[in-house]
């Protein structure tokens, strides 16, 4: 092979071994470098752990929301564990509220109030006697029953001055997480008003206004019916229309602001009541209650209109 051509055959296989690697080293310039996975964040520090299981076991909510509050401020790189924890726990109790209301058994699921203690009265009388109550409820899925009854005795002087019993019993059936139906049911007896015994029925729909940890606000409107036995053996029937308020307000964990008011409208029969009262929890069972309560009776047969107000020192236990 003459000189001239054994020199341009080295060239082109020297080109032929360099231009593939120049290629090579292009296309890696041009992919994308991809980044580095980021770090995990660091686990919950094992002693906060420990304590926030600690208050999610004792299952004091106070203790496991200012426990997990602490542990996000010292350790916010664990702010979605902690509040996995948390969430994780209030959604076993929900599922055991809930398979508890469900219980059928109409027996099951009672609370109880009693009521004892004295009062001052004005008014048409003023004298002071004792005061006796108690009240059950029951609160399942959907349905609440209620059933309560008092009475007022008096007895001076070898004479009976206050003679007032109620008993009553109100069903709800929850439609939704605010609004439901109710239907009441209700005896009274008060000779110093002028009947021996008065029967009222109604029934209508509520309405809960408002309802969080410190406040609880509800109406309930609807159509009654109301039969009256005077002293004097004289009946009469009415139909009219009733509406009544709950209210309760938490000042205080251990003090609680109530107020409850009902009022019956009817062509020529009309009467309203409004309990107002302060409890404060003595210990963890036993609540001292200071309550006002104005009884505002229209003109009846036997009867002029007037208004009595009562004021009573109790003690409640829960059972």
């Amino acid at each position: 092979m003459p000189p001239t051509h054994a020199a341009s055959a080295f060239v082109l296989i020297c080109a032929a071994l360099v231009l593939p690697q120049g290629a090579q080293a292009q296309d890696a310039q041009a992919q994308p470098i991809a980044p580095a996975p980021s770090p995990a964040p660091p686990p919950l520090a094992e002693p906060v752990r420990q304590m926030l299981e600690a208050a999610i076991a004792s299952g004091n909510e106070g203790d496991i929301s200012a426990i997990a509050k602490i542990a996000r401020q010292t350790n916010p790189q664990a702010a979605a564990e902690i509040a996995a924890m948390v969430n994780a726990h209030r959604a076993k109790v929900e599922a055991a509220r809930l398979e508890t209301l469900s219980d059928p058994n109409m027996l099951a699921l009672w609370k109880g109030r009693g009521e004892l203690g004295g009062f001052l009265s004005t008014g048409s009388t003023e004298e002071i006697g004792i005061s006796a109550g108690i009240s059950l409820q029951r609160q399942g899925l959907h349905w609440l029953h209620k059933l309560q009854g008092s009475a007022d005795y008096r007895r001076a002087n070898g004479a009976t001055s206050r003679e007032r019993f109620v008993g009553s019993y109100e069903g709800r059936y929850q439609f939704d997480p605010s609004g439901y139906a109710y239907g009441l049911g209700q005896f009274e007896r008060d000779p110093f008003l002028g009947y021996d015994s008065r029967y009222s029925a109604s029934v209508g729909v509520g309405y809960r206004l408002v309802q969080d940890k410190a406040l609880d606000l509800s109406v309930n409107v609807g159509p009654s019916l109301r039969i009256v036995d005077y002293t004097l053996d004289d009946a009469e029937s009415k139909l009219g229309a009733r509406s009544s308020y709950d209210l309760a307000w938490k000042l205080t964990p251990a003090v609680t602001f109530r107020q409850n008011g009902s009022a019956y409208l009817e062509d020529d029969l009309r009467s309203a009541t409004l309990l107002t009262s302060l409890d404060a929890r003595v210990v963890s069972r036993v609540t001292a209650r200071l309550s006002y309560n104005v009884q505002r009776e229209a003109e009846t047969i036997l009867t002029p209109g007037r208004t009595d107000t009562l004021s009573k020192v109790t003690l409640i236990y829960d059972f």
